[in-house]
């Protein structure tokens, strides 16, 4: 069983930057195989950083960075010039839609 820890969400303006961490139990897994998720007020939950930071979210290029450190088993969300729009909870995944998933942490982005 992993489970998944998510820190480093608040409450933020426009402009501003967050780091959010995501530490995982198991220290068999890769975090190669770990991405970010979101689910903004009102939507369906979305990939946005895939793959250990292979892949991006459109609305994120540029401005988010997924990054790992496999021997502490953790993943890092860095975001920066956050946006209104960037506001949601995101989650730290393990495995896939159907893999394991952490608890969320709130980010919010308002002036």
């Amino acid at each position: 069983q992993v489970q998944l820890v998510e820190s480093g969400g608040g409450l933020v303006q426009p402009g501003e930057s967050l780091r959010l961490s995501c530490v995982a139990s198991e220290f068999a897994i890769s975090t190669a195989f770990m991405s970010w998720y979101r689910q903004r007020p009102g939507k369906e939950r979305e990939l946005v950083a895939g793959r250990a930071g292979a892949n991006y979210t459109d609305s994120v290029k540029g401005r988010f960075t997924m990054s790992r450190d496999d021997a502490k088993k953790t993943v890092y969300l860095q975001m920066i010039n956050l946006e209104p729009e960037d506001t949601a909870v995101y989650y730290c995944n393990y495995g896939g839609l159907r893999g394991y998933w952490g608890q969320g942490t709130q980010v919010t982005v308002s002036s």
